[in-house]
């Protein structure tokens, strides 16, 4: 009868994988038997044995050879229907890219061309609509900067008004040549150059 707590149930197995273990350990040393044990328990957790003198792939291909069965015969036709089917898909969908770049056409019927024209029209629809997107993201991200770049003149514009009303700072001389300097440094055509007046009008 199974144990209900699992708990129990899990120490109940060790103990007892551990008994089969052990005695087919005493089997191979006292009968020079070979062995391969398997073991999955309830929580997919996975254990095995195999003889020293042997291989679980050698203990499998001995089976195979004692009844004369073939095991991997169903799985190796499986493979090979399943290899089959793939080779199919890929090779419609190469068949497909080849006749949307205007290739491999001649065996097309109207209505098969008609199809392929309106997943042509369809697929022109999304590229088109993912391009306007990718150039409106682009757009706001530019316009954003501008705006940023703007209220930065701004902040510029309002701190040197304020310096040109305090009596401490005045307009430098060669005018000019300061603000081709600092104009071009900056990419701004509209920056003053200022500098401190002297305090003492012995200081150069």
């Amino acid at each position: 009868k199974k144990i209900e707590n699992s708990t129990n149930r899990q120490v109940t197995y060790s103990k007892r994988r551990n008994g089969i273990f052990k005695k087919a350990k005493e089997l191979t040393v006292l009968c020079d038997a070979k062995i391969s044990l398997i073991m999955l328990s309830s929580t997919r957790k996975y254990h095995e044995y195999t003889s020293p003198n042997t291989t679980t792939k050698k203990m499998i291909d001995q089976y195979q050879s004692a009844l004369g069965v073939d095991i991997w015969s169903t799985h190796h036709e499986k493979m090979q229907e399943n290899l089959k089917r793939l080779k199919e898909i890929n090779n419609k969908l190469r068949r497909e890219i080849r006749q949307r770049t205007g290739e491999d056409m001649s065996g097309l019927n109207l209505q098969e061309l008609c199809h392929l024209q309106e997943n042509i029209t369809e697929s022109v629809a999304e590229i088109r609509e993912r391009k306007y997107h990718v150039i409106k993201n682009q757009t706001d991200t530019c316009k954003k900067k501008a705006r940023n770049l703007e209220e930065q003149n701004g902040n510029l514009v309002l701190d040197l008004e304020a310096k040109c009303e305090d009596p401490k700072y005045g307009v430098v001389e060669n005018e000019g040549h300061y603000n081709s300097a600092v104009a071009f440094a900056n990419g701004v055509h509209n920056l003053y150059a200022f500098r401190l007046q002297p305090l003492h009008p012995n200081l150069q």
